[in-house]
């Protein structure tokens, strides 16, 4: 994952990432609220070593340096049951000498004659006592274990430097660091499930998930509209909108990417159904057909169609019905607009749509259309329910695969792109379609429905015109 792709991950989890914080710094609070304080006093101790009555300078340094040795094996002898146990029948303390020496500490400077001893414990006053207590202990133990001098004496002298006095405040818990601690671990938590769900998420979400997916360009991004159900043609309601913007974006690009190349024939298909195919079908066209060119749009979606009913047309008959020789193209095919647009519905739903897609009939028919016709835009069913798409790919000149951001999946694309690259079909690229609105515009496309369901076939007359010619 790139610097980019984590920054807008983090952008668009920023809601779990202030919910992580809060609830880290929830927890900080109630993590000082439920501990019990713990106070700690120290004493702080002088190790000197006596070499004899008369001592010389030489003497003096010789005992300066024995008593910073002695010091540090004198540490451990702090928590050791010979100094522990008088404390405890000195202050009456109901406790073993393990127990005390758990909340008994000691440490000396580096280079230094101090002995610090710590105790820690929940009462102020009880932890000063029994640091000074300690103190005097190891006094006298230290004399009992050192080999006395000439005149009886020891050698080593413990003198209390500094005695311990009754804490002000305690040192656990700190109510600023477990706030702060908190507050960074719920952060920290937030920022992991957010990559993990990242790395389980499905989702087609934007153009590096395409990406990610399959090396082909993207071809347009259009976003979501909730008006969709009673406005699906934005290239008739609000032709200068963000949509119409992204229509026409979308147009110009397959026109760059088709170059000098033979590319009058363009399928739009998806991988699954309620990805936004055929609404995006519906407005290509209309943008097709406002550059002043003828142009073609063909419902051939056999199982559920939606021409007719976006373009408020009459479907009763159409291409089903020209395949099956019930009808003439030109008794079927209706114009639509001011432009040259004209629009071929689905017609009768047929109980072999994938025979008459790929029967030699609707090839001869895609021929004369293609002497008719600048541009023929089909709107194919989706790739993965169904084997119509792949079997219109081979009669068109190229496929785009649309995508929705908000029902679309990885695996479902792979697959979708797989079965047409296993054909040969030429794919133009992907549409991102139901991105999260942007710059305040709001975007919109359909429902497709179950394609092995049952659908009833669009009834009524149909209006007898004459198909459209290409211009001299």
């Amino acid at each position: 994952m790139d610097f980019s792709i984590a920054i807008r991950l983090l952008r668009s989890g920023w809601w779990l990432l202030l919910l992580g914080a809060l609830v880290g710094a929830a927890g900080g609070i109630a993590l000082t609220a439920v501990s019990t304080p713990t106070y700690q006093a120290t004493t702080s101790l002088y190790v000197a070593v006596q070499t004899g009555q008369s001592q010389s300078a030489t003497e003096l340094n010789q005992g300066s340096s024995a008593a910073q040795a002695k010091v540090l094996g004198y540490v451990p002898v702090i928590t050791s049951a010979p100094v522990l146990e008088p404390v405890i029948r000195e202050l009456g303390l109901d406790r073993t000498a393990r127990s005390l020496a758990a909340d008994v500490s000691a440490a000396t400077p580096k280079g230094s004659q101090l002995l610090d001893v710590s105790v820690r414990g929940t009462d102020p006053a009880q932890v000063a006592r029994i640091a000074n207590a300690v103190g005097e202990s190891v006094g006298k133990v230290v004399e009992d274990l050192e080999q006395p001098l000439a005149d009886g004496s020891s050698p080593v002298k413990v003198t209390t430097l500094q005695p311990a006095t009754q804490p002000a405040a305690p040192i656990d818990p700190r109510p600023s660091f477990n706030l702060a601690l908190g507050t960074l671990l719920g952060l920290a938590l937030a920022v992991a499930a957010l990559f993990i769900r990242s790395m389980l998420d499905t989702r087609i979400r934007a153009a590096a998930d395409v990406a990610a997916v399959a090396d082909l360009p993207i071809l347009g991004a259009i976003g979501v509209n909730p008006a969709h159900e009673s406005q699906p043609l934005f290239m008739l309601h609000d032709p200068r909108g963000a949509l119409g913007e992204a229509v026409r974006d979308l147009r110009t690009n397959i026109a760059y990417l088709a170059g000098n190349a033979e590319m009058q024939t363009v399928m739009v298909t998806s991988a699954m159904q309620s990805e936004g195919k055929t609404t995006t079908s519906a407005n290509l066209a209309i943008a097709m057909a406002d550059s002043d060119a003828r142009v073609l749009l063909i419902d051939a979606d056999l199982r559920r169609p939606r021409i007719a009913e976006v373009f408020g047309l009459e479907g009763a008959a159409g291409l089903s019905d020209v395949l099956v020789g019930r009808a003439e193209p030109a008794d079927v095919v209706q114009p639509w607009g001011d432009a040259g647009l004209h629009v071929l519905p689905a017609g009768r739903i047929p109980p072999n749509p994938s025979e008459l897609l790929g029967s030699q009939s609707m090839q001869l028919l895609m021929e004369e259309f293609g002497r008719a016709y600048d541009l023929i835009v089909v709107d194919a069913p989706p790739l993965l329910p169904v084997t119509d798409a792949a079997v219109l790919s081979k009669v068109c000149s190229g496929a785009i695969v649309v995508s929705s951001a908000k029902t679309g999946r990885k695996a479902h694309l792979r697959a979708a792109i797989d079965r047409l690259q296993k054909i040969e079909a030429r794919i133009l690229g992907v549409v991102l379609t139901m991105l999260p609105a942007r710059r305040g515009a709001d975007f919109s496309y359909g429902v497709y429905g179950g394609y092995y369901g049952e659908a009833p076939a669009a009834t009524g007359s149909v209006p007898l015109e004459p198909m459209a010619r290409r211009r001299a």
